[in-house]
């Protein structure tokens, strides 16, 4: 799931973007969840510093009490991975954030034809996050970094209540809910069942009549409920 968090202090702009980023992501079928806040508070800070994965910073550079400038550098001290825009109503503020070594992606002016450049951003942001291609899972003493292309599908234990994580080369048993797993992945990963999630990147095809799902090197679940049925296509 895609996080996106906003913050600008004036909330003309922010209803203004949080609206373009919703169209956006409903248009681009993005799984999505968004985090407003109209400060650089406290709440916000503890969210920059959970584990949260798969994060857009849409950042206003001027707020009451803070710089977005600050902030980005105190997020790129603990997250190297997230997407950074800026935006704001000043020319001159950009080429303030050139001078500022934050990895950050774009400034987006406020005033200067907005919707088309945020939109245009998005879509490179999109592409980024895509591009990380691993997910991290924390179990007891045992930290799995799993490259998300090698995962075909997650499948949930009946008897010993953890999931089964099936990929290439292994499978890794995890206390972890299905729930807890799918928010950490990205739109290439999908129920198929309420018991499963699938890459869907990986079915090379689907018997619908034996509800079976086939993937390409040749394993199979045949984890496939009526209800996912007809999201499944490929």
């Amino acid at each position: 799931m895609l996080n996106v968090v906003i913050c600008d202090d004036n909330k003309r702009d922010l209803d203004k973007v949080v609206n373009l980023v919703e169209k956006f992501m409903v248009n681009n079928k993005c799984n999505y969840q968004t985090h407003v806040y109209r400060d650089f508070n406290d709440d916000f800070m503890k969210l920059v510093k959970s584990k949260m994965p798969f994060r857009i910073y849409i950042l206003d550079i001027e707020t009451p009490s803070r710089s977005g400038i600050d902030v980005a550098r105190e997020i790129r001290n603990k997250d190297l991975d997230s997407v950074i825009i800026f935006l704001t109503g000043h020319d001159e503020l950009g080429r303030l954030i050139l001078q500022n070594d934050l990895m950050f992606l774009a400034f987006v002016n406020k005033f200067d034809n907005m919707d088309k450049r945020l939109n245009e951003v998005l879509h490179k942001a999109i592409d980024l996050v895509k591009l990380k291609r691993t997910i991290r899972i924390e179990d007891g003493t045992n930290t799995y970094i799993i490259d998300l292309n090698d995962i075909l599908c997650f499948i949930k234990e009946t008897f010993d209540r953890k999931t089964t994580i099936k990929t290439d080369y292994a499978e890794y048993k995890v206390r972890k809910s299905l729930s807890q797993i799918y928010d950490m992945l990205d739109d290439r990963f999908i129920y198929s069942h309420r018991a499963c999630i699938v890459n869907k990147t990986r079915i090379s095809r689907i018997d619908r009549s034996k509800r079976i799902i086939y993937f390409d090197n040749g394993e199979y679940t045949d984890l496939l409920s009526d209800k996912y049925k007809k999201e499944m296509v490929v």
